[in-house]
């Protein structure tokens, strides 16, 4: 698959401009258009409560949430001239999660930002990754908010676990790993047999880079007592990874937000950008 549309999530964070630089990368790596959406949410009160609120006050709210859109759309619109990309910028209004989720559904891939706890937005947006990820359909690339990622794809880090999710992310990470220098599968706890890797664990999928042309090596890891989400992000360190491929939710997401899980170690503590897909 050709990366030709690619879009961004656009918001007031101090770290977008990180993750919109590595859109325009990508965009003019893969010739491709590259939409920035930006999402002004419904400022919606109950009549009940509405009516304690002075007009004066709700109008001075959606006009500050106006500015912060054009601040933005301006920021954007220099950037892209700029950066020669073919580009659209979409401001919408509604649920920001929702908004962009349903946009990337147009998208061959959906650039989003880490949430940084530390960071307090004018609006609420902490689940866009992971709404776009298990909603959209398409692939989504996670940049951490600490750090800048000028380029990604030269050294990759595939986290496999012989699941539909890997394989879908494996094949949506294609045409970012064409080229790379180093991609190591890594294999962890493998499970022998038919319904888990094979008889040699991480080899098939390795083949199967190895016939799109992209030269890989399996490695594989015993770890029963140790975090699997920590040992991925451990090995990325090792391997001067730039980015780690790997399937998103293998299990139901509310066991994984309860107990934990890779997909939710990832998100929170990533290091590198991580390409997801469910």
């Amino acid at each position: 698959m050709a990366l030709k549309d690619l879009l961004v999530h656009l918001n007031s964070s101090k770290h977008c401009g990180t993750r919109l630089d590595l859109a325009v990368e990508l965009a003019q790596r893969f010739d491709a258009h590259l939409t920035g959406v930006y999402t002004v949410p419904d400022f919606y009160l109950p009549t009940y409560v509405a009516a304690d609120f002075p007009i004066d006050i709700l109008n001075a709210q959606r006009a500050r949430l106006e500015k912060e859109r054009d601040r933005v759309k301006a920021e954007f619109s220099e950037r892209m001239r700029k950066a020669a990309v073919k580009w659209e910028w979409r401001a919408l209004e509604g649920n920001p999660s929702e908004m962009t989720t349903l946009s990337g559904r147009y998208a061959d891939l959906v650039v989003v930002g880490q949430n940084d706890p530390d960071e307090v937005l004018p609006t609420v947006e902490f689940d866009v990754p992971e709404s776009v990820i298990l909603d959209s359909g398409r692939p989504t690339l996670v940049v951490p908010y600490a750090g800048k990622f000028p380029k990604i794809g030269e050294r990759v880090l595939v986290a496999w676990n012989a699941r539909p999710e890997a394989s879908r992310a494996v094949n949506d990470a294609l045409p970012l790993m064409a080229g790379a220098k180093n991609v190591t599968v890594l294999v962890i706890n493998p499970k022998s047999g038919t319904p888990g890797h094979g008889d040699m664990p991480g080899a098939d999928i390795a083949l199967h880079l190895a016939r799109h042309g992209i030269k890989a090596e399996a490695s594989q890891i015993p770890a029963e007592d140790i975090d699997v989400g920590n040992i991925i992000l451990s090995r990325a360190a090792d391997a001067g990874a730039d980015l780690i491929v790997m399937g998103a939710y293998g299990h139901a997401r509310l066991r994984e937000l309860v107990l934990g899980g890779a997909t939710r170690t990832l998100l929170d503590h990533m290091t590198v950008a991580v390409l997801m897909s469910h």
